[in-house]
């Protein structure tokens, strides 16, 4: 079930985002953001956020926003997230394609993923079955907390029909 995230949802989904985010292999940003820093981030700078429930348990979230804006506001952007416990289940599939579902009705065109880690290949796979394009390479756009420098891609799905 989805459902819009409020404060207490974010405070329970802390500790995934927590992980996520000090383990410097996917998202960038910054590893030690402070828990009210990370839900300006992820709850109140996009234009919405949501969780997925499982029993009641939040087995993941993610945001959308407008990509850019003017012009370009045509174009959405998402990040997602899942607990550790429930990775490999089809939460990020089913969130995916909850946003499309969503973007649409927001009146999104398109969703653009501006830096998906090159070498999180079980997300890129996951974005390119979901018919996501990689239209652009970032060549050492990510300091990966292992691996160090490594590339990004830039992905992009048009939602509507032209």
């Amino acid at each position: 079930m989805f459902r819009e995230m409020t404060k207490d949802d974010f405070d329970a989904f802390w500790p995934t985002f927590s992980e996520v985010i000090a383990a410097q292999e996917t998202y960038a940003f910054e590893p030690n953001m402070t828990l009210d820093q990370s839900f300006d981030v992820w709850c109140k700078a996009p234009l919405k956020t949501f969780v997925y429930l499982k029993d009641e348990e939040i087995l993941g979230s993610f945001y959308i926003k407008a990509n850019a804006a003017g012009p370009s506001r045509h174009i959405c952007n998402c990040g997602y997230m899942v607990s550790e416990s429930a990775r490999g289940k089809g939460i990020a599939r089913l969130m995916c394609e909850y946003s499309q579902q969503i973007a649409i009705k927001l009146g999104f065109e398109a969703m653009q993923f501006n830096s998906v880690v090159s070498t999180n290949t079980i997300a890129v796979a996951l974005w390119k079955s979901l018919g996501f394009d990689i239209v652009g390479t970032i060549p050492r756009a990510y300091k990966h907390s292992r691996l160090g420098y490594v590339d990004s891609f830039v992905m992009y799905k048009g939602l509507v029909e032209e």
